[in-house]
């Protein structure tokens, strides 16, 4: 069996989806909100861009390197982006959570925490996996600060590690969860979601 079978994982806010191009018209719209691809620290694909990041992460699915998701809202059922494992490392039973971006009209909503938990339950409860990684450029403050408030622990910075669409150079801020703080991080999720009501 596959280390990384597609797989829906819902919740009480958002499904995850396995990706498809059926997507592909939801998530055009969905990237519109808050024009996302406008900020240089990060690779949010433009409508335009879709299909072919659709593709592309398709590609790695079958390569076996990732597992994309769109992710849909359950109050109106629209799709409001997308997530992934990637970088699975079946011998070592490790993934990182990644790749990942929401229309801006859903950021504080409760929809990215519970992808979080919905993602690192299936990871270390399904999966078996020893540790899940999330990285994010240095400068992208948001994201960093939510990486946090999961209950990662930072692991370091890769100091000039890719280059970006714009030329410069990324240094990339590596997080991870490993299996004996799940329930913690677990604990830590559900209280935050639980106070949405």
């Amino acid at each position: 069996m596959p280390f990384l079978d597609p797989v829906t994982l819902r919740g009480r806010l958002v499904t995850l989806e396995p990706l498809s191009q059926d997507h592909r018209e939801e998530l055009e719209d969905a990237v519109r909100d808050g024009e996302l691809w406008r900020l240089w620290y990060t690779s949010v694909p433009r409508p335009e861009g879709m299909a072919a990041e659709i593709e592309r992460r398709l590609a790695l699915r079958d390569a076996g390197s990732m597992l994309p998701f769109a992710a849909r809202r359950t109050s109106d059922g629209r799709v409001i982006g997308m997530t992934t494992y990637m970088n699975a490392d079946a011998a070592n039973r490790r993934v990182e959570i990644g790749s990942t971006w929401n229309a801006a009209s859903a950021h504080g909503s409760g929809t990215n925490a519970e992808s979080k938990l919905l993602l690192l339950g299936h990871a270390f409860e399904a999966l078996g996996c020893i540790a899940v990684e999330f990285r994010t450029h240095w400068m992208n403050r948001q994201s960093r600060a939510a990486i946090e408030r999961l209950g990662a622990k930072q692991d370091g910075v890769l100091r000039s590690h890719q280059l970006m669409p714009d030329g410069s150079l990324r240094d990339t801020v590596v997080y991870s969860v490993i299996a004996s703080e799940w329930p913690m991080v677990r604990n830590g999720l559900e209280l935050r979601l639980g106070r949405r009501g």
